[in-house]
C-alpha cells in the first residue's frame, strides 16, 4: 500500500467534505473496511481509523471495498468536466501554433462549441483562446530561460511573428520580450523599508505602482528577495528627494499598518494570468477585519470550481497588504497558508478585527 502525501491536509480535506479533491485521493476507514471520495456524506470516521490513498486499486489492494454511498469508482460529472478540459488543455499546449478554433476543440471532447467553452472557463478561469495565448507565453519564458535567443523564442513558442508576441506582452510582462530576456535589465524599481508592528516590512515600486510589498526579518534579506523576484533590473532606494506619488504610496501603507487606513487603495505593477488578476481584483474588495474562504473568492469570480486556482493565487501575490490575502481562509476556518507565515497571518486579522471594534465603540 502507498499512502498518499500530506495526510494532514487530506484529513482536512474530507472534514470539510471538499468535492475539489474527489478523484486527487481516496480515504479508507480500516475498522469497516470501506473506502470513499473525500465529499463522501456519510458519518465522519476517527482519525485514527482513516488511511489515504492515491488510487482506488491502492484501497482495493489494502483490502477494502468500494461505498456504496459515494460510489468512488464511479466517474461524477465534476470528474468528468476536469477530464474533458485537461483533454483540451493538452491537445492546446501540443499545437500552440496552430488557431485551434473552438468547433476544432469540442469536436475532440464530443460537446458543442458554447457548452465547451462554459466549462473550460469554469474549470480554469479563461476562455480556450486566452489558454492558449497564456501557454504560449509560458513557452516564450521557458525558452528565454534556457538562453534561447530571442527571435528564435518567439517562433518556438507558436507566434507567427515578434509583433504577435508584442501585441499580448504588456499585460503578462510588464516589459518587452528583450528587457525580459535579460531579466528585466533596464527596469528601475525603487524600494523603502518601514517599521510595523508586524515587523519589517519593504515596499517596492516603478513609475507604475507597487510591484513588492513584503515582510522580512531584516532589510538584507528583503534587498535579496527583491533581486530574485527582479534579478536584472535597477534596484536602488529611494533617493531625497522622493517623488510625489512614491511619498504617497509610502505613507499609505504605513497608515494602514498603524490602522488609521483601513481601505488601502493604490496602483500596481503585477503581472499575471487572467485569473490570477481576478483574483487579485476582488481581494482588494475585501473589507478590513473580515474574511472570506478560497471558495467564496471562486465563487465571487464566477469560477465556482477554481478554488485550487485561487489559493493558488493568494500564494503567488507578491505585494503583501496591497491585496490583502491574509484576509481569505479555509471553508473549516483555519487559516491556510500565508507566505509570511500563518502566525503574522492571524495577528493581522486580528489588529483590524480590533480597530474595527474600537471604531463601532
Amino acid at each position: 500500500m502507498e499512502s498518499i502525501h500530506d495526510p494532514d491536509e487530506c484529513w482536512q480535506a474530507v472534514l470539510s467534505r471538499d468535492r475539489s479533491q474527489d478523484g486527487i485521493f481516496f480515504f479508507g476507514v480500516m475498522t469497516t473496511g470501506i473506502y470513499c471520495r473525500p465529499s463522501c456524506p456519510s458519518r465522519l470516521p476517527k482519525r485514527k481509523n482513516v488511511r489515504f490513498y492515491k488510487t482506488a486499486s491502492q484501497a482495493e489492494a489494502d483490502g477494502l471495498r468500494a461505498c456504496l454511498r459515494c460510489r468512488p469508482k464511479g466517474e461524477d460529472e465534476t470528474e468528468r468536466i476536469a477530464r474533458q478540459v485537461a483533454v483540451v488543455c493538452r491537445h492546446i499546449e501540443k499545437n500552440l501554433d496552430q488557431r485551434n478554433t473552438l468547433s476544432e476543440l469540442a469536436i475532440l471532447v464530443g460537446l458543442s462549441p458554447s457548452h465547451l467553452q462554459r466549462l473550460f472557463k469554469n474549470t480554469t478561469g479563461v476562455s480556450p483562446k486566452e489558454y492558449q495565448t497564456n501557454a504560449k507565453l509560458n513557452q516564450f519564458k521557458k525558452q528565454i530561460r534556457r538562453g534561447e535567443k530571442v527571435a528564435r523564442s518567439v517562433y518556438a513558442a507558436g507566434y507567427q511573428s515578434t509583433s504577435r508576441l508584442y501585441e499580448s506582452i504588456d499585460q503578462q510582462l510588464g516589459m518587452t520580450p528583450t528587457e525580459f530576456s535579460k531579466g528585466g535589465k533596464g527596469v528601475a524599481i525603487s524600494y523603502a523599508f518601514l517599521e510595523t508592528r508586524f515587523g519589517q516590512l519593504m515596499m517596492a515600486a516603478t513609475d507604475r505602482g507597487v510591484c513588492f510589498v513584503h515582510f522580512g526579518e531584516s532589510r538584507e534579506a528583503l534587498v535579496e528577495t527583491l533581486a530574485i523576484e527582479y534579478p536584472k533590473a535597477v534596484l536602488r532606494p529611494m533617493a531625497e528627494p522622493v517623488s510625489q506619488p512614491f511619498q504617497e504610496w509610502v505613507a499609505a501603507i504605513e497608515n494602514h499598518m498603524l490602522g488609521f487606513h483601513p481601505c488601502l487603495s493604490l496602483p500596481t505593477d503585477i503581472h499575471g494570468t487572467a485569473l490570477q488578476l481576478m483574483v487579485w481584483r476582488y481581494l482588494q474588495t475585501i473589507p478590513s477585519g473580515t474574511v472570506c474562504t478560497y471558495s467564496d473568492v471562486a465563487n465571487a469570480i464566477g469560477k465556482p470550481n477554481a478554488v485550487r486556482a485561487v489559493a493558488s493565487a493568494c500564494g503567488k501575490n507578491t505585494v503583501g497588504i496591497v491585496i490583502p490575502c491574509h484576509r481569505v481562509i479555509r471553508k473549516n476556518g483555519e487559516m491556510g497558508g500565508y507566505r509570511w507565515g500563518v502566525a503574522l497571518k492571524q495577528e493581522l486579522l486580528r489588529s483590524e478585527k480590533e480597530v474595527n471594534e474600537v471604531k463601532t465603540q
